[in-house]
């Protein structure tokens, strides 16, 4: 699994810009999904999502995983399996991710990746900094403490100081650590390796070599880390950062290519299961936005890329599927590969299943708007207040991104009767205050190009012309209504977005105050 592997930077996606050889090979050992979508969303939403096996979105922002939450890697170990974690995603071990890692077997954390504060220094030599990166990302001002989106930066800084050579990239250990398992395991059965690499994820810092075929000519500071923000800047600058984005996709390529060596040298194709993709993408300039988070989840962010090669089905090497999937499914799809029934609260199906056809893909962050795409249309639903009072998060593990709750918000905490997936457990109904630390606020951002509409993927596939449609507005409505019920969304989530709930059964009992320990 890659972070922020954008769907056409890939050859076998009809990318041409960017020469990925390995993720082009694997197309051919595998099937290729070309209506695969992300769903809830970012990172940790997105990694709960696969964990789970259902959507997130509309109960809890970015967190860990729920006591009453299922995960793939926790069942399987349960069943024997031994499951293996190996990442450089410093996510993971912060607040907002920190119950992830213990569901396997064991974990490899490889240290160093964006702001990850494994290299102390207490005086970070900025000047020196200021003179090697651009100000437009590195906003390192004379005479000021850096604080914020510059404190996070000086970090990265400070990490690549210690990144001298190719074998230095975090990127690179992953591999190294990955494949490190796999050699010592090749003979055994019954193991699940994630790998899961933090590249191509912003910033993008790549080794020579790999920039070597994208010079653009640029001769300011380092240009990799774009803000998320409107793309306000000069050509020059606005090719500097996607020849970076390039260079990152190439090593990640030439990483990749090391695992499909290995499965090559050692003839595991004929029992070994390999499973390609990602949690989003990233806006690179299109729609004039950098990054994520604050615009619609337009096709670059929601749409992504899987493939897959199951030993069980050789004969789909090659083959493409149309089939509407998403990241929850993954979660199902791993479980039948081990011959383990999903529990009941999972919603996504196996990739590969023969049943049922999805009706519409849902997809969205806690707050923002919601989208949809039943393959032919997309739809970005936004309520008439994105900031109005009415939301609420629903967690047992109160945390965000790098801290707790603030005072605050738990100030509000009522107990709630359970919903259908959370095994009988009550849950706390906490107040989603427009002062809490989750994105897009917690940057001090906001959500922007607000507004309903909807693009004709057939006619406009970069959705450069959004419309209005009653007819198809009602039919894509209904339809992520029943998606929302399938998920026991909240009431106020209805309300929010003018959507008519189906009928469904109540699940009793009103709000109470949180009990007070004595």
């Amino acid at each position: 699994m890659f972070d922020s592997l954008n769907r056409k930077a890939l050859g076998a996606y009809g990318g041409t810009e960017i020469a990925t050889p390995n993720f082009d090979r694997f197309a051919a050992r595998a099937q290729t999904f070309d209506q695969h979508y992300a769903g809830s969303l970012p990172c940790m939403p997105a990694r709960r999502d696969l964990h789970t096996g259902r959507l997130n979105f509309m109960h809890r922002s970015w967190g860990p995983l729920e006591p009453f939450d299922n995960s793939f890697a926790d069942i399987l170990g349960k069943a024997g399996v031994q499951t293996r974690l190996t990442t450089d995603h410093l996510h993971y071990f912060e607040d907002g991710g920190s119950t992830y890692h213990g569901r396997f077997t064991g974990y490899d954390f490889i240290r160093g990746q964006e702001y990850d504060n494994c290299n102390g220094v207490v005086e970070p030599d900025i000047e020196r900094y200021r003179k090697t990166y651009a100000s437009q990302h590195y906003p390192f001002n004379d005479g000021q403490t850096p604080t914020g989106r510059a404190a996070v930066r000086i970090q990265h800084a400070i990490n690549n100081d210690h990144i001298l050579e190719e074998a230095d990239y975090p990127g690179v250990k992953c591999f190294d650590a990955g494949l490190n398992f796999l050699e010592s395991n090749k003979a055994a059965d019954n193991w699940l390796l994630m790998l899961e690499c933090f590249d191509p994820h912003e910033p993008f810092k790549a080794p020579e070599r790999f920039k070597a075929p994208y010079r653009t000519g640029w001769n300011g500071g380092v240009l990799d880390w774009p803000l998320y923000a409107k793309d306000e800047g000069t050509e020059e600058e606005r090719a500097e950062v996607r020849a970076n984005y390039a260079a990152l996709v190439a090593m990640c390529d030439a990483q990749f290519g090391r695992l499909l060596d290995w499965m090559d040298a050692n003839d595991m194709w004929k029992d070994t299961a390999l499973i390609l993709s990602t949690d989003h993408g990233f806006l690179l300039s299109e729609h004039e936005w950098w990054g994520k988070n604050l615009q619609p989840y337009y096709q670059e962010i929601s749409h992504t890329p899987l493939m897959v090669h199951d030993p069980r089905a050789p004969e789909r090497a090659g083959t493409r599927s149309h089939r509407l999937t998403q990241t929850h499914d993954l979660m199902p799809s791993i479980l039948d590969l081990f011959g383990v029934t999903p529990p009941p609260e999972v919603q996504g199906t196996p990739v590969w299943s023969e049943n049922k056809a999805r009706e519409v893909a849902v997809f969205g962050m806690f707050g923002g708007p919601i989208g949809a795409s039943d393959g032919n249309y997309t739809c970005y639903i936004y309520p008439e207040d994105l900031y109005g009072p009415g939301l609420h998060e629903y967690t047992l593990m109160p945390m965000h991104v790098s801290s707790m709750f603030e005072v605050a918000e738990m100030q509000t905490a009522r107990l709630r009767p359970p919903f259908d997936f959370t095994k009988g457990m009550p849950v706390m109904q906490i107040d989603a205050l427009m002062s809490a630390a989750r994105i897009p606020m917690h940057d001090g951002e906001r959500f922007q190009d607000t507004g309903t509409r909807i693009y004709n993927l057939a006619s406009d596939p970069e959705e450069n012309h959004p419309l209005r449609d009653d007819g198809i507005e009602e039919r894509i409505f209904a339809a992520v209504s029943r998606v929302l019920q399938a998920h026991d969304a909240p009431d106020e989530i209805y309300t929010r977005y003018g959507l008519n709930p189906p009928a469904r059964a109540s699940h009793g009992g009103q709000s109470s105050e949180m009990a007070t320990p004595d």
